[in-house]
């Protein structure tokens, strides 16, 4: 996946976050809802670091701006901040996430 740069966003957020731990630096995956400029709001996968004694966002896709990320969950790896777990059968028939920056 890294030689080849192919992958969706939670395998590049996995990615950094091994990296980060392979140098002692504490990582852990982020997900949530990101704002893109295409296609509409969907779920993404960012990581964060805990760096200069607090913990720093990063997206290792860098397509969604950071601030405007609505966290869902954190975790260890994605196993921890799973999409979604579906048992049995299932299809989506629509999904229209709306967000909206509040100052």
């Amino acid at each position: 996946m890294f030689v080849q740069r192919a992958g969706v966003c939670r395998d590049f957020a996995h990615l950094a976050v091994t990296f980060c731990r392979a140098l002692n630096i504490p990582a852990r995956l982020v997900v949530g809802y990101a704002r893109f400029d295409e296609p509409p709001p969907d779920f993404h996968a960012v990581f964060e670091a805990f760096v200069g004694g607090r913990w720093v966002m990063f997206d290792a896709t860098r397509m969604s701006p950071l601030d405007e990320l609505v966290r869902i969950a954190a975790g260890r790896d994605a196993k921890d901040v799973a999409f979604a777990t579906i048992f049995g059968p299932a299809s989506m028939t629509a999904m229209s996430p709306l967000t909206q920056t509040v100052l």
